[in-house]
């Protein structure tokens, strides 16, 4: 089984196309007005448009008001929704998108209820925890925390670079690998050789989990 890769945080054109034809799976595009890597919906129009084909586009949100994911879905080709704050399985189903729901992960979260009240998630985003701030910290959080078995597709998230994509892939086995932090130069400004080295590492986890 291939491990995706989603590369979030772009916020400028030209990292968003490398990243693309470097063959990553997905690039997230922040409406967080808070986050150091927030873009604005013409920018992120821009960045959407020049992708090469079979990339897809995610629009992050946090907690957003329904008028602003309805604008941004409106002028920007957006392939799936990630929640990233409280909001409820129904406030995510609003849109007539897939969508992914990320959970911020600590003792005491029981990501079976999690599957049950968002079952029709296309994924749930695994994320470190720290209070206040919805993701993008660049931190990780224990893996051990992860059930073996799930029945959504899990995203792993938080605190991911070069040097422990394998270890990631191997130990937890996920559907998918979501950085950020660990490929870039600074906040929003995408590193090319990171990049490349992240996409390379994760490529060459391919094996049979069956």
């Amino acid at each position: 089984m291939r491990t995706r890769v989603k590369i979030c945080g772009f916020t400028r054109v030209e990292d968003a196309v490398y990243a693309g034809n470097l063959g990553v799976d997905a690039i997230g595009l922040v409406f967080y007005p808070s986050s150091p890597r927030h873009v604005s919906i013409q920018k992120a129009a821009e960045i959407a448009k020049a992708l090469p084909a079979f990339v897809s586009v995610v629009g992050l949100f946090v907690d957003a008001e329904p008028w602003l994911i309805h604008e941004v879905i409106g002028r920007v080709r957006v392939d799936c929704l990630q929640f990233h704050g409280d909001e409820p399985a129904e406030a995510c189903r609003l849109y007539d998108k897939p969508y992914i729901k990320a959970i911020r992960m600590r003792e005491g979260i029981d990501i079976a209820e999690l599957e049950k009240q968002y079952h029709d998630a296309a994924g749930l985003l695994l994320d470190a925890y720290h209070p206040g701030v919805p993701g993008g910290t660049g931190s990780g959080f224990d893996w051990e925390l992860i059930p073996e078995k799930s029945r959504l597709p899990i995203i792993l998230a938080g605190g991911l670079t070069a040097d422990n994509a394998v270890q990631a892939v191997r130990t937890v086995k996920p559907y998918a690998l979501d950085v950020s932090s660990g490929v870039e130069a600074g906040k929003g400004i995408k590193d090319a050789a990171k990049m490349a080295a992240f996409i390379r590492k994760t490529n060459q986890t391919i094996e049979n989990y069956d």
